[in-house]
């Protein structure tokens, strides 16, 4: 990886890029300290310090403290990120996305389109939300109706800028422009989580205690990381035959290929929408002053607060951590089930005239991709729960009170993992127009 990059700032095209990345990094950082007008940017630290529950934890975390600061940039990209992952959802529903899908480029413009307005959408919907349900709770000072208009406009229009922001890296940077941003936020908070961990284990021990606490937080954090690596960049390659035939006087044909089955099909796709479901009751009764549930339903809601889980003298609450797990399990197959279709691929090599050896074209066919990726779907989705459970035992059992999340790691090596694959190929390019030239 040192030698890729070493490699890359020898060259000025990526030098330049590299340079301009960083630079919208930096705009990024100051715009996440620019305060919205009229809030009280310490209401989000007492509200956190009130709950008893995770509720935005997750939320936080990957707009790099800036919905904490209540910023301009408060809503991030999560607005974008969320417009995305309905659009494709809705291509699977909707034929005429899905055909805008298919054709080319013209329909890729299209589509990046709508993801723009949708992600507008979002960002006004839930910058009015903010403002007026936690506005009244005391976010906003006064609370009044030109304080909440300036919040709602001052929220969006930094969603907007971050969604621009992001694709100008794409087009004049390095890497996916929305990835990068949501690496450098993540990336923003491991001082501080590091920072905790050594004053909470390490600080003011006897020398042996230090040492094995250190040898201990480096160990788990190293063997994340590389589980988080094989479970990137694990994949099953399933051989394709293509039959030889006639064409004109000659034979053509004949060649072998591969079908790419990744093991984590749905990437962190389950863990955001298992997130996403167990925080929303928490948030809607945190928002309204008036809904405050006691007896049973308040032992429930405990339970789906992350804080919770794990905690030795309270296990009762960690029920949620089975619901988490089972939610994970089932969108990551529900997710890879409305992308992947094994009929349409086993369907479209029959036409191709490509065939599995040993498989029989046609239903065989889309029988045996279905099968293996059931179990590479239970593979990666048993990965999953292990990168993103372990945090919150460790968070339950030991204390240790840290922002990065499973999640985290997925999207901090996959994104640094792409941005390498996409310098390696810039580099790539260079050197084979370097050669026809000569």
């Amino acid at each position: 990886m040192l030698t890729t990059l070493k490699n890359a700032m020898k060259v000025k095209e990526i030098r330049t890029r590299v340079l301009f990345t960083f630079m919208m990094l930096i705009v990024i950082r100051i715009g996440s300290c620019l305060p919205v007008p009229g809030v009280d940017r310490t209401y989000f630290a007492r509200w956190f310090a009130e709950q008893s529950g995770g509720a935005l934890g997750f939320f936080d975390q990957i707009t790099g403290g800036s919905f904490m600061q209540m910023s301009i940039l408060a809503l991030n990209i999560n607005p974008y990120i969320t417009s995305s992952i309905i659009i494709q959802l809705l291509t699977i529903a909707i034929p005429k996305l899905e055909e805008m899908q298919r054709d080319g480029e013209t329909g890729r413009k299209k589509m990046v389109a709508i993801t723009r307005y949708v992600t507008v959408v979002l960002a006004l919907i839930q910058s009015t939300a903010m403002a007026i349900g936690f506005g009244q709770n005391g976010l906003l000072i006064p609370f009044a109706w030109y304080n909440v208009i300036t919040c709602i406009v001052a929220l969006t229009a930094g969603s907007a800028f971050l969604m621009w922001i992001g694709e100008q890296i794409t087009e004049h940077g390095i890497g996916n422009g929305i990835s990068i941003v949501l690496i450098i936020n993540i990336l923003s908070r491991i001082p501080q989580d590091l920072t905790s961990l050594y004053e909470q284990f390490v600080k003011g021990k006897a020398p042996a205690t230090a040492v094995l606490a250190s040898l201990i937080i480096i160990a788990i954090l190293i063997g994340m990381i590389v589980m988080v690596v094989f479970l990137n960049g694990g994949e099953r390659r399933i051989p394709v035959q293509y039959a030889k035939k006639m064409a004109g006087n000659k034979l053509v044909g004949g060649a072998t290929s591969n079908i790419p089955l990744k093991v984590n099909t749905s990437g962190m796709i389950p863990i955001i929408f298992a997130q996403s479901l167990l925080e929303f009751p928490v948030i809607i009764v945190s928002m309204i002053p008036d809904l405050n549930p006691t007896g049973f339903w308040g032992e429930v809601l405990k339970g789906l607060s992350t804080r919770n889980w794990c905690i030795p003298g309270q296990m009762k609450y960690s029920i949620g951590l089975l619901v988490y797990i089972l939610l994970l399990v089932f969108f990551s197959y529900f997710y890879t089930s409305i992308t992947f279709n094994p009929l349409m691929v086993a369907d479209n090599l029959k036409r191709q005239g490509g065939f599995i050896p040993g498989i029989r074209p046609g239903k065989p066919t889309s029988d045996y991709l279905a099968k293996v990726l059931n179990y590479l779907i239970f593979i990666g989705a048993v990965g999953l729960i292990i990168v993103s459970v372990l945090p919150y035992v460790f968070n339950g059992v030991f204390g240790a009170n840290v922002s990065t999340s499973g999640a985290s790691l997925i999207i901090i090596v996959s994104v640094i993992l792409e941005t390498l694959k996409q310098v390696e190929s810039m580099m790539l390019v260079r050197n084979y127009k370097g050669f026809l030239k000569d």
